[in-house]
């Protein structure tokens, strides 16, 4: 038998045997659009991480425009590698290329169906390994400053942090490091992993690591489901946070984060609220010192209201006490004056030197004196002193 004939028995039967349309299931190892708008792939099936199965696929040109379409207006993405889909295929055998399949529809549903059910099947093995509330355990700084963001260079989300993080109106300051990474495709995991290790090795000491993504399909955004991703998340040292730009279901990697927003703004938000919740809390220390030094200094400054009032009113009535005194020695002392005692009629004996004279007996002849009068005063010599003979005192 020629070859020629073989394979003509061979498509023979694969045409009898397959004479319409057949739902398939497999995996997209490859993929290739080629500018004549043809799509080619090669279909595999795996089984404990062998390929148990592979065949190559052909979606013509004119029934690409519609198949991709309408996959991407349910998934939000175009067929990639690494999805599993379900097709309907027309089975044939060429003589010369061996087996293929002529698909010409792609159920949507099933892939994202497939998608759900790994991501259960994850999140349980997550659950089972202790892993999912490790990243809870972790406790932000009150002032979170040093930021690492793990994100895709240029992009949108990136930009709205930045500048809502960053431009912030209250005029906080925030030290912000980007670390490259894919977020979307078949090696985005494995990039933002890489990405986790380099900020966990560095020298700088961060406070927190974010991970942004500005959106996406629910395809786009499948990275998110991975499982050693939310492992490198779960057992990082440093709090993660994610924003990864969704509005439906949260993925494994949101949920075995430290905290999950929607948005990259929403994330900027966080930790504006953190520097805003601690501006309070001083804030409200100031105001309590404040009340409590100004109470502090209302009970002194009454304290010493009092004080003065007790000291003038003791050192008035000291003064009165002293001015009452005064009065009587200066009464005294007029009382006493010499000049008062002339002008009442007497005289008054000096020496010489104008020292009252108390006694005859301090003079002797030859000394001179003087006598002083309401009109004057008379100075002489003393010529002879006559003492009066004392007195016989009576015991």
């Amino acid at each position: 038998m020629e070859l020629a004939d073989l394979a003509a028995l061979l498509k023979e039967g694969v045409e009898s045997v397959f004479p319409g349309r057949v739902w398939v299931k497999a995996e997209i190892s490859e993929l290739n659009l080629k500018r004549n708008g043809h799509c080619y792939l090669e279909l595999s099936q795996n089984d404990g991480g062998s390929v148990v199965a592979k065949v190559r696929g052909t979606i013509w040109a004119s029934r690409w425009s519609f198949v991709d379409q309408y996959f991407r207006s349910v998934t939000g993405s175009s067929l990639a590698v690494g999805m599993e889909i379900l097709f309907k295929a027309q089975v044939n055998y060429h003589p010369v290329f061996g087996l293929s399949l002529n698909i010409d529809d792609v159920d949507p549903d099933f892939t994202l169906g497939a998608s759900e059910k790994l991501k259960r099947l994850t999140l349980a093995r997550l659950e089972k390994e202790g892993l999912m509330d490790l990243q809870k355990e972790l406790a932000l700084p009150l002032l979170p400053y040093s930021l690492a963001v793990i994100s895709a260079p240029g992009a949108a989300g990136l930009r709205d942090f930045r500048r809502h993080l960053l431009e912030n109106e209250y005029g906080y300051v925030f030290d912000v490091e980007l670390f490259e990474a894919l977020m979307q495709g078949e090696q985005a995991a494995d990039s933002m992993i890489m990405a986790l290790d380099e900020i966990q090795t560095s020298s700088k000491a961060f406070d927190a690591v974010l991970i942004l993504r500005g959106g996406g399909s629910e395809l786009d955004l499948a990275c998110f489901d991975d499982y050693d991703l939310a492992v490198s998340i779960a057992t990082c040292h440093i709090p993660v946070f994610t924003a990864i730009g969704h509005d439906k279901d949260c993925h494994v990697a949101d949920l075995v984060a430290n905290t999950s927003v929607k948005t990259p703004t929403a994330l900027a938000d966080l930790f504006l609220d953190c520097m805003i919740a601690e501006d309070q809390r001083i804030s409200s220390f100031e105001t309590r010192l404040r009340l409590a030094f100004a109470g502090r200094f209302s009970a002194m400054f009454s304290r010493i209201e009092l004080l003065e009032k007790t000291v003038l009113h003791s050192v008035g009535m000291r003064l009165s006490d002293e001015e009452h005194r005064l009065q009587i020695l200066e009464s005294r002392i007029a009382s006493g004056d010499p000049r008062r005692i002339i002008e009442k009629g007497y005289v008054l004996a000096l020496d010489s030197k104008g020292v009252r004279l108390s006694s005859a007996a301090a003079v002797k002849p030859g000394d001179g004196f003087q006598v002083m009068f309401p009109d004057g005063t008379v100075k002489g010599t003393v010529t002879s002193v006559v003492l009066s003979e004392p007195k016989n005192l009576k015991i």
